[in-house]
C-alpha cells in the first residue's frame, strides 16, 4: 500500500485504524491479535491496516510515527485517537465507543 492509496482510504473509509508496527518488536507481536480482536468484536465497520514501519518509512514520517507500536484512529476522514508503545487498548476502545455508535447508527 502506498501513501496515495491510504490517503483515498482515509476518505472513503467511516473509519479506519493503522497500526504500525515492525518484525522484530515484540510489544507489537504481541499487541497486534488483541487489536485485530477488540476492534473486530467492538467495531466492526472500522477497517483495519497494518503497515510495517520500517518497510514504509516514507508513510511512517508522513503521519510522524517515531516509536512503534503505534495505532493511529481516523473518524469521518479526521484522526481522533493517537496511542504509541505503552497504549491500553481498553483505554483506545473507550474513547472510539461513543463516536462509533454516533457514526453507525
Amino acid at each position: 500500500m502506498n501513501l496515495e492509496k491510504i490517503k483515498e482510504a482515509i476518505e472513503k473509509e467511516d473509519g479506519i485504524l493503522f497500526y504500525f508496527w515492525g518484525d522484530n518488536c515484540a510489544v507489537c507481536d504481541a499487541l497486534k491479535p488483541k487489536i485485530i480482536s477488540s476492534f473486530n468484536e467492538n467495531f466492526p465497520k472500522i477497517k483495519q491496516i497494518f503497515i510495517d514501519a520500517k518497510n514504509n518509512q516514507d508513510i511512517a514520517a508522513y503521519f510522524s510515527v517515531f516509536s512503534i507500536p503505534t495505532t493511529i484512529v481516523f473518524l469521518a476522514g479526521k484522526e481522533f485517537a493517537r496511542e504509541g508503545r505503552a497504549m491500553s487498548i481498553a483505554v483506545l476502545v473507550e474513547k472510539i465507543k461513543r463516536p462509533y455508535g454516533i457514526m453507525t447508527s
